[in-house]
């Protein structure tokens, strides 16, 4: 019989990683599949899916991502405050110029399960629209 293998929390928690990623020209889409595989730790030996096993991710140049075909024109995002004629579409391109990060950050946060772990894990998700950021000790820049 083979057992199942379950790490532990501190085994977790102790063995987390951070990656840095540059989103410079990178399409948007694919790199918010690999920022939630990296979120969940999927790419782990240890991953267990009701355990938050994902690592730390820290994304420079947010705000120089690509979107393909006409999506710039095209591509809005809709809310509805609840009430009547309560619903709002925003462009991504309104949304890319004042706020750079936050279209990665959606598209990440859609791309996560929507559990109890989703929260904990968009904690680890840190977005920068320009190439400053205050995690450089961590990567020795």
């Amino acid at each position: 019989m083979t057992k199942t293998f379950l790490p532990s929390v501190k085994e977790v928690e102790t063995t987390r990683k951070w990656h840095h990623i540059d989103a410079t020209g990178q399409t948007l889409g694919r790199l918010a599949s690999q920022i939630a595989v990296l979120l969940m730790g999927k790419h782990k030996r240890t991953y267990t899916p009701h355990m938050d096993c994902g690592d730390f991710v820290v994304v420079t140049n947010a705000g120089k991502i690509k979107l393909t075909g006409k999506k710039m024109e095209q591509k809005v995002y809709f809310s509805h405050s609840g009430y009547a004629k309560g619903a709002k579409e925003t462009p991504v391109k309104r949304v890319l110029e004042k706020n750079p990060t936050r279209v990665l950050e959606l598209a990440v946060k859609r791309m996560l399960d929507e559990n109890k772990l989703r929260a904990p894990r968009m904690k680890r998700l840190r977005l920068f629209a320009g190439e400053e950021h205050a995690f450089t000790e961590r990567f020795g820049k």
